[in-house]
């Protein structure tokens, strides 16, 4: 794999587009390259339409030129459309995996 390739495991941020607000805790968001409606929760900020908004979530899969991002529901979207927030790094071992006879 080539460095800085999207990899399971990472958080990767998606900026989605503000189309408006459905209640007045709920925003109506389109993703580029998804073809699904998409809302999410956000009580804190007072977003106008046509405002961009970062999405972050964890990668669960990889395809060809297709990354699945779990928002709280899964969401598959085109690999241009996703940037690298924090790589995933594997937990290290403190223990061996079989204890040496003495």
């Amino acid at each position: 794999m080539a460095k800085g390739s999207i990899r399971v495991g990472d958080e990767v941020a998606i900026t989605a587009t503000v189309r408006r607000r459905v209640t007045e805790d709920r925003v109506s968001v389109s993703i580029p390259s998804y073809n699904q409606p998409h809302s999410i929760v956000d009580r804190t900020s007072k977003v106008s339409r046509g405002q961009p908004i970062e999405l972050i979530g964890d990668v669960v899969r990889v395809d060809e030129g297709k990354v699945t991002v779990n928002l709280g529901v899964p969401v598959t979207v085109d690999a241009a459309a996703v940037r690298l927030v924090t790589a995933y790094v594997p937990p290290k071992r403190k223990a061996p995996l079989v204890d040496k006879p003495t």
